[in-house]
């Protein structure tokens, strides 16, 4: 094993993980702004009122890219078994 070889499983380990976050991270961060945006506009300051849309958002992400996810999760665990040979040579 090389150290390039390290760097780039490393690298594809990184992509995947933030591939397979960024759905629930981007459905978090809009319903976060609109959630700011509508208690700029309205004058509340209630701090809770944050966390139940976020949380349902997060869900709803969740629930939508959950087939995609375990489908891209499957894919990259057959590609490392697969390379199993490759990686111990």
């Amino acid at each position: 094993m090389t150290q390039e070889f390290i760097v780039g499983f490393g690298k594809e380990a990184l992509l995947t993980t933030l591939l397979l976050s960024a759905p629930m991270l981007g459905f978090g961060l809009i319903v976060g702004i609109l959630v700011s945006i509508f208690q700029a506009v309205t004058s509340i300051q209630e701090m809770t009122l944050t966390f139940i849309p976020k949380i349902l958002a997060v869900m709803l992400a969740m629930v939508l890219f959950l087939p995609w996810m375990l489908q891209f999760m499957v894919g990259y665990t057959a590609r490392l078994f697969i390379n199993i040979p490759m990686y111990i040579h």
